[in-house]
């Protein structure tokens, strides 16, 4: 039998992910933010290359004092919002409940574990193009894989939940449908997807431009590709082992992918604050304790610190 589980952040993330396990028979609880009344009476409509799917009745809650204990939190909730993670998880906990971090970033673990168990957190990378494009609609373009892992702490100390327990969490998204795999090496992961965040989520805002107009131009694809490679570098003198092969393949991957606009971008058009500290400033913090340069980066997260302080950033919820 699976688990029971409650997503905080029902976007295109958290929505996704969340229709898919719901469209299988599990049993999910869903916390909705501003389209809550429209969920309630339209369900979740979901446009997907896997397949059209629409849920006509959802488990959805407009507050997370309504929702019931879950063995299986899934926060899809962008890192900008961690100052809220505490009071939207609590009402759904168990002893033994784990929460899955699906965010953005290197630590973001971090804002669950300072209130949860060191055997309750784990830590997952999705490889996913998702826009939420209306109240309770979200459309899947491409790609949709998850690699998570058992978050040990910043000192790599905390032991995370049991290893049965995160396979259980992958059954469950097998059976769904979702691509889903286990790592035994959270931070590696981590990196790896770093190397595609760090060069186009800020690309994609500095130049305003989609994923297919910056791999066009030679300018913009070479230097995305120098950005990657420095990712790499600092992660390796974190610790991991990540071959230099590796940009290439997240160039080719790029090359691949549909034209697509970064959450990064999306929440900037839009006025949302931008993943700047979780992405960029978490990376470079790491990066001086390995007493590591990391220029490119560095102007990149400069660059972006002034647009985001410059535009006025709307409140509320923001959602993967």
């Amino acid at each position: 039998m699976g688990y029971k589980y409650g997503v905080i952040g029902s976007g295109a993330l958290g929505g996704f992910y969340g229709g898919l396990l719901a469209r299988a028979g599990h049993e999910v609880h869903f916390l909705f933010h501003s389209d809550i009344e429209h969920v309630r009476k339209h369900g979740l409509r979901v446009d997907s290359k896997l397949g059209d799917f629409h849920l006509p009745r959802v488990r959805a809650y407009g507050s997370p004092s309504q929702m019931p204990e879950c063995d299986v939190v899934l926060i899809g909730l962008k890192s900008t919002q961690n100052h809220l993670l505490e009071s939207l998880v609590t009402p759904l906990l168990r002893s033994d409940s784990i929460v899955l971090v699906l965010q953005n970033g290197l630590n973001v673990e971090q804002a669950a574990r300072s209130f949860l168990g060191s055997t309750q957190v784990a830590g997952g990378c999705c490889f996913l193009c998702s826009n939420k494009v209306g109240p309770g609609h979200i459309r899947h373009l491409d790609y949709g894989r998850i690699v998570f892992g058992a978050y040990r702490g910043i000192d790599g100390k905390d032991t995370g939940p049991e290893a049965h327990r995160l396979e259980q969490i992958r059954s469950d998204m097998v059976a769904s449908g979702i691509e889903a795999h286990l790592t035994d090496d959270l931070p590696t992961t981590k990196w790896k997807k770093l190397m595609w965040n760090i060069p186009f989520n800020g690309l994609s805002v500095l130049l305003d431009a989609s994923t297919d107009a910056i791999m066009a131009d030679s300018d913009s694809r070479s230097l995305a590709a120098r950005i990657s490679e420095e990712v790499r570098q600092i992660g390796c003198a974190a610790g991991c082992l990540i071959e230099p092969s590796y940009v290439d393949w997240v160039i080719d991957h790029t090359d691949e992918m549909v034209s697509y606009d970064s959450s990064m971008r999306l929440d900037y058009l839009h006025g949302r604050p931008i993943e700047v500290e979780a992405i960029y400033g978490n990376a470079l913090q790491e990066a001086k304790r390995c007493g590591f340069s990391a220029p490119i980066v560095t102007t990149m997260y400069q660059q972006l610190r002034f647009m985001a302080s410059h535009r006025k950033a709307s409140a509320g919820m923001v959602s993967q």
